[in-house]
């Protein structure tokens, strides 16, 4: 979470600077912000994915008798999952009030 800790501080601090200071280095450091977001956002959603697939094969393994061990594993990735979700959707509101702000910003420039 540090990384989408890290990139969530930065949007919310340009998001609290005042709109007039939003010049055009500004909005492109913004645009810059809003480009490193959408893609922890693609990160996130592939490790969302494989998580999904990685808990589907361990249920397999349970269905097939097998579960030494795959208890604890499906309780990890289970909670691994319910972090990059939650992760996920806080990046993307954040995300959505960037994106609005820069389109303020442009549309006023």
């Amino acid at each position: 979470m540090d990384d989408v800790s890290t990139l969530i501080s930065r949007i919310d601090s340009l998001l609290q600077s005042p709109r007039e200071a939003d010049t055009a280095d500004v909005r492109a450091h913004m645009e810059l912000t809003l480009t490193d977001g959408y893609a922890a956002a693609l990160a996130l959603e592939a490790e969302h994915w494989r998580l999904q697939r990685r808990i589907g094969a361990i249920a397999a393994e349970l269905a097939g008798g097998r579960e030494k061990g795959s208890t604890k594993e499906l309780a990890s990735v289970a909670r691994r999952l319910a972090v990059a979700e939650e992760e996920l959707e806080a990046l993307r509101e954040t995300l959505t009030s960037l994106r609005n702000r820069i389109a303020i910003t442009a549309h006023a420039a």
